[in-house]
């Protein structure tokens, strides 16, 4: 058996699959596994039906194929599942725990279910126990570092299966099926051996290949080592290999370590050195940029010896339409410890820089692909290096998908390792932007909360009140777009001290204008309309008469939905004014429509048909033909309330020929998908010099 299975720390949703997958041995696991799922569990023999899905754990060290025993229980048993296989890791490479709350968001995310942003873990554990209540799925979960993650997953329905991957026993789970994993079976171990080596070199001495597979104790891991050793030395006989290993013996050294330290000191410098160096990848997942960023070479140099590290068996190649690669869980730690021994501090940490800088021009060149019709993007563009320009905007959404999960632990990475802001909060910056051009703000937003909350954590660690406000601002608003109000409004609050402390204009203007927002959506009128006015007398003492027209119609909103008609009619005149003296023509006719409806609501429907037949005027002028037929609409109902209904039909009529006309002539081409949307405020990281 080997541990070939691979995952790159998200979750995905397959089918069976019946293709060959090469796995050897475990023949009396598997036959106890796939028992354990019919024996009947504690609760069936007390007469009660289970009231949760089974759990079987499959428990070994780092190295012992345990996640390729599950990979093949789960092909093996997918058939009987018909909703298909969940797969998630609940572990990063050095051992951290995944949170909960983030392994709930990309379960449901495979389910093709919502995830509102920021959701807090025991909403979306509940929505996602909801979601598996009527499916028979199986879910297998790989890394566990504690029972509490697994528990918190659990489907509340006996039809689901549950599968864990741990290095101990998950303690607190009731009825949990363990399979302890030791050394393969010799006959197997000898024939993962040979399909390195080739069956001749095993012939030839099957005894020193058993001598092997004892040094190795029958660790795949370690065996696959051996393997890739003997491979790139083919004059080398098996019985020299298992010499050097037994000479190498030392107490509490692994068979792994063992072979591990074999095989690294037989490589050449520069591929040692950048073995080391992928200790530092985020998330352990690499690309052929990442690690000639981290060593300090070319592209094609770092892609060869890549290539060359997985033939050693010292690599996994992660299946994808661009080159990516995995460290081994098991080799994570030695390679950490070689690092830390064997570079100096300083080096390690001019590596990581150079990593996230080239991450950083990475996504400058994702984002301005988006904007080839902006001639200063399309210069910049033209002069990035040849390496990391995308040759089309789809190539760029295709990597920045692909490279998702990296780039958002080299975010966090970059944020904990605290010597590193500055480039930390570019980093952000540009992946809020990538993101949000790519995705648009309501599918990214999950992530984005993630991105504005470590934003945050920056700005409030060195110090810097306009970075918190902008950082405040972002999250508010995304809380506000999922109904989290109240939460929306104490960070509006927060966000306008932020931004008097850094006497910051523009964050404590958005921030009153948040905040009336917030009373507003909360029904509180009066708190909206005195917000809206503190944000106005900004506005107006800064010459800024376009967004004090806004908020003159914001005000007169707020005055309306509290019934009070004449304030409403007065900012309504207001607004209307200042978009005429601003030259804005299609808010001046919208400002127009407003003004009519709230004569319409005063009982005054001869001076709203006048207000109303002007605003039709406005909207021809601004070719806004969705609001001229909804003005011609307003116009047949007053019409008709004031005793004219032969007008009135021909309103509608005019009304149904300019949406008819709207609707052949605008309507996309059904090939030709919406656009994403973009909210510049929902993106906002303001902590970047310009030139990012």
């Amino acid at each position: 058996m080997t541990d070939q299975a691979v995952d790159t720390g998200g979750v995905r949703l397959s089918p069976d699959s019946a293709a060959e997958t090469g796995f050897l041995g475990r023949t009396r696991e598997l036959k106890e596994l796939r028992a354990d799922i019919e024996r009947a569990g504690l609760d069936t023999i007390s007469g009660r039906k289970a009231p949760r899905a089974r759990v079987l754990l499959i428990a070994g060290k780092p190295g012992s194929g345990r996640t390729a025993l599950a990979e093949e229980l789960a092909r093996q048993v997918a058939d009987r599942y018909r909703d298909g296989v969940l797969r998630a890791r609940l572990g990063e490479p050095d051992g951290t725990p995944v949170p909960i709350e983030h392994t709930a968001r990309e379960l449901l995310t495979a389910l093709d279910l919502p995830t509102p942003a920021g959701a807090a873990e025991d909403d979306l554990t509940a929505a996602l126990r909801e979601a598996l209540a009527g499916r028979r799925v199986l879910l297998l979960l790989d890394d566990a570092v504690t029972a509490e993650q697994v528990d918190a997953l659990l489907p509340d329905t006996p039809e689901c299966l549950v599968v864990a991957v741990s290095g101990g026993p998950l303690t607190g789970i009731a009825d949990v099926r363990p399979c302890t994993l030791g050394g393969l079976d010799t006959k197997s171990a000898v024939e993962l051996l040979s399909r390195h080596t080739g069956a001749v070199r095993i012939t030839v001495d099957p005894r020193a290949a058993e001598g092997l597979v004892e040094e190795c104790q029958g660790q795949p891991a370690a065996l696959t080592l051996a393997g890739g050793w003997l491979a790139s030395r083919p004059k080398a006989a098996v019985a020299d290999l298992a010499k050097q290993l037994h000479a190498e013996g030392a107490e509490g050294a692994t068979p792994l370590s063992r072979v591990f330290r074999l095989a690294y000191s037989s490589l050449p410098e520069p591929a040692a050195r950048i073995l080391r160096l992928l200790s530092l990848a985020p998330a352990g997942l690499i690309d052929p940029h990442t690690a000639s960023a981290l060593a300090g070479c070319s592209v094609g140099g770092a892609r060869t010896t890549l290539d060359d590290l997985v033939a050693l068996g010292l690599l996994h190649a992660i299946p994808s339409p661009l080159p990516q690669y995995e460290v081994p869980g098991c080799l994570q730690p030695l390679l950490k410890a070689l690092a830390e021994s064997q570079d100096r501090p300083a080096e390690l940490q001019l590596a990581r820089a150079r990593m996230l800088e080239r991450t950083v021009r990475l996504l400058q060149s994702c984002r301005a692909i988006t904007e080839t019709d902006d001639p200063e993007a399309r210069e910049k563009l033209q002069g990035m290096p040849q390496s990391l320009r995308f040759p089309s905007p789809r190539a760029a959404a295709d990597w920045l998908s692909i490279r998702r999960p990296a780039l958002l632990a080299a975010a966090r990475l970059a944020v904990a390792d605290g010597e590193l802001d500055t480039l930390a909060r570019r980093l952000m910056s540009q992946l809020v932007r990538a993101m949000v051009a790519h995705f648009g703000t309501q599918a990214a937003a999950p992530d984005l909360y993630g991105l504005h909350g470590l934003v945050l954590d920056v700005a409030e660690r060195r110090r810097l009140p306009r970075e918190k406000a902008a950082a405040l601002l972002n999250l508010a608003d995304l809380d506000a777009r999922t109904g989290r109000t109240q939460e929306a409004l104490t960070r509006y609050r927060e966000a306008l001290d932020a931004g008097r402390e850094a006497n910051d204009p523009y964050a404590t203007g958005r921030a009153m204008e948040s905040v009336g927002g917030a009373h507003l959506e909360l029904g509180d009128f009066d708190r909206a309309a005195d917000w809206y006015g503190r944000a106005l007398v900004q506005r107006l003492a800064r010459d800024e008469r376009a967004d004090a027209a806004r908020l003159y119609g914001r005000i007169a909103a707020a005055h309306t939905y509290a019934g009070r008609y004449g304030e409403a009619l007065r900012n309504w005149r207001a607004a209307v004014a200042g978009y005429r003296k601003e030259g804005d023509v299609a808010s001046h006719a919208r400002a127009l429509s407003e003004l009519a409806r709230v004569q319409e609501y005063a009982g005054r429907p001869e001076e709203s048909l006048r207000t109303c037949q002007e605003a039709v005027e406005w909207a021809r002028r601004a070719e806004d033909v969705r609001l001229q037929a909804a003005l011609q609409l307003r116009l047949a109902d007053t019409l008709e309330r004031l005793g004219d209904p032969t007008a009135a039909a021909l309103h509608r009529g005019t009304a149904d020929r300019l949406l008819g006309e709207e609707i052949s002539e605008g309507e996309p081409e059904p090939d030709q998908p919406e656009p994403p949307e973009q909210d510049a405020n929902a993106c906002e990281i303001r902590s970047t010099s310009a030139e990012d």
